[in-house]
């Protein structure tokens, strides 16, 4: 017993403790492949159901250090409450899509071991980045759920789209690391140092001020941030990757990745180089503006709904970059309360597209939605649900994570920044709302068929609730990500 105790002492001495999350979730990855070679492809149907029991356990596992700071491996990585609260997020937003995948890769003949397995080692990167206090462990993170992704996102083989959309993905997300990695080779050359916490003691000690070469680090590494949230201008890759993957891997990509990068982004540079922070508010202040206005604008021209949905996660990016421009802890804990409902919405608007068909192809033409509320009225009233929440309409999520936004901008004193954010959502009405006319107001030319599927059920009513629950009962929420950004500071 006593020799029992002291191994978990030296264990919980060398940091593994922070590591257990991310670790349960990648060895799921491997029980996933190793099943799959096991099992007659009759039985397929269990693999998501696995890897769903490998979310769970890394979840509990999280729950049971909730509030507990935590350091491992030299400091380069820290399980704190907020790092928790980004790790409870990231696993929720991965449950919800392995309800949505198992009929939908089933339908779509992608139901394979490696669909699965790249989805749980994507999971454990975003988790490595969001507990990272380093910046190669971050990148190390950033890279294992890129890779993951590049793969995912061509997973229909025989369609040139998706090809098409792994490839320009690849590419540009390559251009993308080498900028961060340039940036992050020019922080150490700078501070002598990849840690955060050593970033942030050199650059507000006064002994030395940030010079130019610290500025063109941050720049640098700026560019792989905007790159991977779809900020202008480095949002051309969404539109083109949102459309040609398969549509799980849509609404992850859209969710969960952008989670991950936003939770460091909030980490290193409001808790990491404060004194610089100042300087790059006003670009964070004109990518905000030009984010918003261009996801908005163009969404409203779109005939694909998933296309639609891509520059509206262009836009919503915008708003979420107003939050990081007004900065501080209203600003930062605005940021969580945002993402947190954003993944709600946003997973379960692809959820619903997932469970449409015209045919024997995916319904995505957005004039397929007409009248679909006559045959499908539970759907319909789910999809629209979702649709005024995005819209930031009241009492949904949507609403109140816009108005905690624009509250931390006017109490900064960026109230000008508010008013083009709220302008910004007064036009994204537009589009959102005319999915839900055609669903109730219009009559339908074509039948669309909606696949039966409990556990995307399941996975839409959780939806559902979140959104729901969160614009009811907006401040128990927005008090949980208060405390978390608190521990930043």
């Amino acid at each position: 017993m006593a020799s029992s105790e002291v191994s978990l002492a030296r264990l919980s001495e060398m940091g593994f403790v922070a590591a257990v999350p991310f670790t349960i979730v990648a060895v799921s990855a491997i029980v996933v492949l190793l099943v799959d070679l096991l099992l007659p492809a009759r039985q397929r149907w269990i693999l998501p159901y696995v890897s769903l029991l490998g979310i769970v356990v890394a979840a509990f596992s999280i729950a049971l250090l909730w509030g507990v700071r935590v350091e491992g491996f030299g400091g380069v990585i820290s399980l704190d409450k907020f790092s928790s609260f980004f790790g409870i997020l990231i696993l929720l937003g991965t449950a919800l899509v392995l309800l949505i995948s198992s009929s939908y890769a089933r339908r779509e003949n992608i139901e394979k071991g490696e669909y699965y397995s790249l989805l749980l080692f994507a999971t454990s990167g975003a988790m490595l980045m969001v507990f990272a206090v380093d910046l190669l462990v971050f990148f190390l993170g950033l890279e294992i759920l890129s890779l993951c992704l590049y793969v995912l996102s061509g997973f229909f083989r025989e369609r040139a789209v998706s090809v098409e959309a792994a490839v320009k993905y690849f590419v540009l997300g390559a251009f993308a690391s080498g900028f961060f990695l340039y940036g992050i080779a020019l922080c150490y050359g700078a501070t002598g140092s990849t840690l955060y916490a050593k970033l942030q003691l050199l650059l507000s000690s006064g002994s030395q001020l940030p010079g130019p070469l610290v500025f063109a680090a941050c720049a640098l590494l700026l560019v792989g941030f905007f790159f991977k949230i779809g900020s202008v201008p480095f949002h051309m890759w969404i539109p083109d990757v949102y459309e040609g993957a398969p549509t799980s891997i849509t609404s992850y990509i859209a969710t969960i990745s952008k989670a991950a990068v936003l939770a460091a982004l909030v980490r290193i540079f409001a808790a990491s180089v404060p004194v610089i922070q100042l300087d790059f508010s006003r670009v964070l202040w004109v990518s905000a503006v030009a984010t918003m206005t261009l996801g908005n604008v163009v969404a409203i021209a779109q005939t694909n709904i998933k296309r639609m949905l891509a520059y509206s996660s262009i836009a919503h990016a915008g708003y979420i970059l107003v939050a990081l421009t007004a900065a501080g802890e209203a600003g930062y804990s605005s940021v969580l309360f945002y993402v947190l409902a954003y993944t709600f919405m946003t997973i379960g608007a692809f959820g619903v597209v997932s469970l449409l068909r015209r045919a024997q192809t995916e319904a995505l033409d957005i004039s397929s939605f007409s009248g679909i509320a006559e045959r499908h009225p539970v759907l319909s009233l789910t999809l629209a649900i979702f649709m005024i929440s995005l819209a930031g309409i009241p009492p949904t999520a949507g609403f109140f994570g816009k108005f905690y936004i624009f509250s931390a901008a006017v109490r900064t004193g960026y109230t000008n920044l508010a008013i083009i954010g709220v302008l910004n959502s007064l036009i994204s009405v537009y589009f959102y709302m005319r999915i839900v006319f055609l669903m109730y107001m219009k009559e339908g030319s074509e039948q669309i068929e909606v696949s039966s599927s409990r556990a995307a059920a399941l996975a839409l009513a959780i939806c559902v609730i979140g959104t729901i629950v969160m614009g009811i009962f907006p401040s128990s929420f927005a008090s949980l990500a208060a405390s978390s950004v608190a521990a930043l500071f």
